[in-house]
């Protein structure tokens, strides 16, 4: 059975932001709920940064079920590929670094604080999307992206065996994002192989970042199934546009 690229909530949006910035008058809130680094370049100096979010003001700015429709829904809990496949061992520093980070989705060290969070199931394709709201220093932030930019050149191809001795043939190449935040970057990684059963798997995951201010959003979305590129784009481009919102309320709140 085939599929559309987008639901259509997303579709309409990515429609309207072509052609003009996204008409939003308010912040939809977000349910709350939880589940267990285009080109770096930085953007127009931006308004002084909004004050620290409250943690139902970051979840404000979390992407829904909704903002997607079918066939995406709130999460059930974490893709047992991420086990499977993420938690595995490469075969140079800086890619297990990569995988290590992918696994944890901890994208800037200790000191960033992870203001909100949320999972969302697509029940077509069994991919699975995450979206963080997360507060650290901008050059902070900027170093782990302009790291990320360097990947698809330091792993652009590497090897990573998992807990089973399962090799996997892994790929990471640059994805693009619209102009958005001040700074992003988003990456692609695909990794093909076998299971523990010894059934050929491809895995792609997306991650997307995108930094406005001190805080900054953090998606991935991936799968064994299809995963399209224009869910990620579009689901940043709502994030960037939502947690601009958020962060104008909070600083006119003061």
């Amino acid at each position: 059975m085939s599929r559309p690229l987008l639901a259509l909530p997303l579709a309409a949006l990515l429609a309207t932001t072509a052609c003009s910035a996204i008409a939003t008058d308010k912040v939809h809130p977000a349910e709350k709920r939880s589940a267990s680094p285009a080109t770096a370049s930085a953007a127009p100096t931006t308004a002084p940064s909004a004050p620290a979010l409250t943690p139902a003001q970051a979840r404000a700015a979390l992407i829904t079920d909704t903002d997607l429709g079918e066939p995406w829904t709130m999460t059930e809990g974490a893709a047992t590929w991420r086990d499977g496949l993420l938690k595995a061992t490469a075969n140079a520093p800086d890619c297990q670094r990569l995988l290590d980070t992918l696994y944890t989705e901890e994208f800037f060290g200790a000191d960033a604080q992870v203001r909100a969070r949320t999972g969302l199931d697509d029940t077509w394709n069994d991919a699975q999307l995450h979206h963080q709201v997360v507060a650290d220093r901008p050059a902070d932030v900027d170093r782990t992206l302009a790291w990320l930019k360097t990947m698809p050149k330091k792993c652009g191809r590497f090897t990573a065996a998992t807990a089973t001795g399962a090799v996997q043939n892994a790929e990471v190449t640059e994805a693009p994002l619209p102009k958005i935040g001040d700074s992003r970057q988003a990456l692609r990684l695909t990794l093909n192989g076998k299971s523990a059963d010894g059934e050929e798997t491809t895995l792609t995951l997306d991650v997307a970042a995108v930094r406005i201010g001190d805080d900054t959003i953090v998606l991935t979305n991936g799968g064994l199934g299809d995963v399209d590129a224009e869910i990620t784009q579009g689901v940043a481009e709502l994030g960037a546009k939502r947690l601009t919102d958020v962060r104008k309320q909070a600083r006119a709140e003061v």
